[in-house]
């Protein structure tokens, strides 16, 4: 009797958890039609536009048109390529966006399963992803496809670090790698106000690490054609995109989580917090939209550089200073010093650098000027007939 009721409740238990994770998954993709449709119109806006507008009022069917045109579209399989891993690409990469979701929570007790080391498991299960792009440039076949993938590895590799150095900084404040009690260690204070360096570095890595602009490089079309997805269409690349679109809400959730107190905020409690915590991803997710709106496209050897010569260092940097704070227990306001104070000066060294070139050419133009004035004034000197 008692094997068959530990039984009864194990199946039960399997039950729900199946149920859980196809809800999450509907939800997930209702997330991505809604993504789709606001990505269109924050742009349309930025670049004097007016975006859907024909399909469904103000446009909002036209994501469930795109999705049912990708479904119904040919699906063309290259003869050269390897089937198993032609297929089994997209599917290691859409889930490992998804199964991150199962630890990651909207509220308190909003969440599939909470773990222990929910953050481990996130920064764990996000790295897979890195495979199928692989996995999807090598089985296509194609030299451009396989470029694609590589590059690709290459970047998320570099953006993984500067993620995980400022989680364990995160991780360090909370003293727990449980995703509620992070969010419960920021009552007194959200981290953001004593890590400034730390957001801005996991806000920058969590770009990169979904391509989206401007790191957008593997989606790079005047470069290598299309990533490691030129040979997909239909529903496979679509797989891609949807996986694209769930990371992208992912890093703002997770964003929102580690620096902005998660679901906490004034006048909702309990449940009632995911409000909050809905309101704040997508106030993050607008901001990813304005980004890819404003900058343009980084090449591959400044992104690489960016990650290694600035990324990589300051991510440790953060680590060093979040020990130092906890070590000799100092208060508050001194990291938020030596946060602030590194990012200001890595602000500044990177605007000289940018700015160098023009900084540049206004100095070889006085030149010129001054030369030219100089000839004028030998030619016809003052008081000369």
């Amino acid at each position: 009797m008692p094997e068959t009721l530990l039984l009864t409740i194990a199946l039960s238990d399997f039950i729900w958890l199946v149920i859980g994770l196809l809800l999450l998954f509907t939800i997930l993709s209702g997330v991505v039609l809604s993504l789709t449709w606001l990505e269109r119109k924050v742009l349309a806006r930025l670049q004097l536009r007016l975006g859907p507008t024909r399909t469904g009022p103000m446009g909002l069917i036209q994501p469930v048109a795109d999705a049912l045109k990708l479904i119904l579209k040919e699906d063309i399989i290259p003869a050269s390529s390897d089937k198993a891993i032609f297929w089994a690409a997209p599917i290691i990469v859409v889930v490992s966006a998804f199964m991150i979701w199962v630890t990651i929570p909207g509220a308190h007790d909003a969440v599939i399963q909470n773990l222990d080391l929910g953050l481990f498991y996130i920064i764990a299960f996000s790295v897979i992803g890195i495979l199928g792009l692989v996995l999807a440039g090598w089985g296509s076949a194609n030299k451009y496809g396989t470029l694609g993938g590589l590059r690709a590895a290459a970047q998320l590799i570099s953006y993984e670090i500067p993620i995980i150095m400022v989680a364990i900084s995160v991780a360090m404040l909370a003293q727990s790698l449980d995703m509620r009690e992070i969010v419960a260690e920021q009552d007194d204070y959200i981290f953001l106000l004593v890590q400034p360096l730390g957001l801005v570095l996991f806000f920058i890595a969590g770009l990169a690490e979904v391509g989206r602009t401007p790191f957008d490089i593997y989606f790079a079309e005047s470069e290598i054609v299309g990533g490691p997805f030129v040979e997909y269409s239909g529903a496979h690349w679509s797989v891609f995109f949807l996986a694209e679109y769930i990371n992208t809400f992912a890093i703002a959730a997770l964003t929102v989580i580690l620096f902005f107190g998660g679901w906490s905020g004034p006048g909702l409690s309990g449940d009632w917090g995911i409000i909050w915590f809905l309101g704040k991803v997508y106030a993050v997710i607008m901001v990813i939209f304005w980004v890819r709106g404003t900058f343009p496209r980084l090449r591959i050897d400044q992104l690489m550089a960016f990650a290694w010569k600035v990324m990589v260092p300051m991510s440790f940097l953060t680590v060093v200073m979040t020990a130092i704070y906890q070590f000799y227990e100092w208060p508050a306001w001194s990291l938020t010093l030596m946060s602030s104070g590194g990012l200001a000066v890595v602000g500044y060294l990177i605007y000289k650098r940018m700015t160098g070139p023009s900084r540049l050419v206004a100095e070889v133009r006085a030149r010129q000027e001054a030369l030219e004035a100089q000839r004028r004034s030998a030619q016809f000197p003052a008081g000369g007939n």
